[in-house]
């Protein structure tokens, strides 16, 4: 995961240069909210699926950058004061302290629509129709009915109880959508098996909500300096969370029934996954 990282932390670096023009501020920030920190998940979740079907690396870091950048933009618009309002994003004030929020918002909107022009550019893959499906399949996780809608679920969960059902629904839209379509992007990439694509993406189902009961449990448990991020935030907002509802011991235990499910899809590819497998090890075990 840490070589990953720094291959698409490389990549990020190349990809948005730093500019002298009158815009530049707005490179800067792009630049702050998406350069230093992160366990940059996603990427390492698309490299890994794209090593299954033996992509060519050059093509899926970009791949793996396209989905970090919307990741970060929604991190940053997260953050903004009419969202979380969040002080602390990797152990760094966030992007619209450090900057402003016009920046900020700017920011994200860049990092979003920059993030489809690499999807679509003929070095991330030779072939128009599969740069088109995952021009597709990112819009699809990235927008209203995925992790957009989810985070207008997230706002009115501030004002309204929300049950399991309706709360595992908003973190599948939220979080779990933007994981399932960077395990599946391997597939596209490598133009896999349609049970090879149904498998990742029913791994990476399980592995999302493992991912975020293990998050609502950091926000309770953790501190500031392991999570790099505000703790406390959904306590003090009033929100349903899966420990508010199932109770930390039952929370954890979710986590670890999935993280086993997860692990079981992908029995498919014959041990050639291992290392998805430990991913899913990982997320459990995490501090931060």
């Amino acid at each position: 995961m840490a070589e990953t990282a720094d291959l698409v932390e490389r990549e990020i670096d190349r990809l948005i240069a730093p500019s002298d023009l009158a815009e530049g501020k707005l490179i800067d920030a792009m630049r702050y909210g998406s350069l230093g920190g992160g366990k940059r998940l996603r990427p390492f979740l698309v490299m890994s699926s794209a090593d299954l079907f033996g992509v060519n690396p050059s093509c899926s870091v970009r791949v793996a950058a396209a989905v970090e950048l919307v990741h970060c933009y929604s991190l940053i618009h997260d953050d903004l004061p009419a969202m979380d309002d969040g002080m602390l994003r990797r152990g760094r004030p966030t992007v619209h302290r450090q900057f402003d929020e016009a920046t900020a918002i700017l920011a994200g909107d860049g990092l979003l629509t920059f993030a489809f022009e690499i999807l679509a550019e003929p070095d991330t893959h030779e072939d128009p129709n599969v740069r088109c499906q995952l021009v597709t399949a990112l819009a699809k996780a990235a927008g209203p009915h995925g992790m957009v809608g989810g985070q207008m679920l997230d706002l009115i969960a501030e004002h309204e109880t929300f049950d399991l059902g309706t709360t595992t629904r908003l973190q599948r839209m939220k979080t779990g959508d933007m994981i399932a379509v960077s395990a599946e992007a391997g597939g596209i990439l490598g133009k896999g098996a349609p049970a090879q694509r149904h498998a990742l993406r029913a791994y990476a189902h399980d592995l999302g909500l493992a991912f975020q009961i293990v998050d609502d449990l950091l926000d309770v448990e953790g501190t500031e300096q392991e999570t790099g991020k505000t703790v406390g935030r959904d306590a003090a907002a009033g929100k349903a969370t899966f420990v508010s509802i199932l109770g930390r011991d039952r929370a954890r235990i979710q986590a670890e029934t999935l993280a086993a499910q997860a692990k079981a899809h992908l029995d498919i590819f014959d041990g050639r996954a291992d290392m998805l497998k430990a991913v899913a090890d990982f997320v459990v075990a995490r501090r931060a």
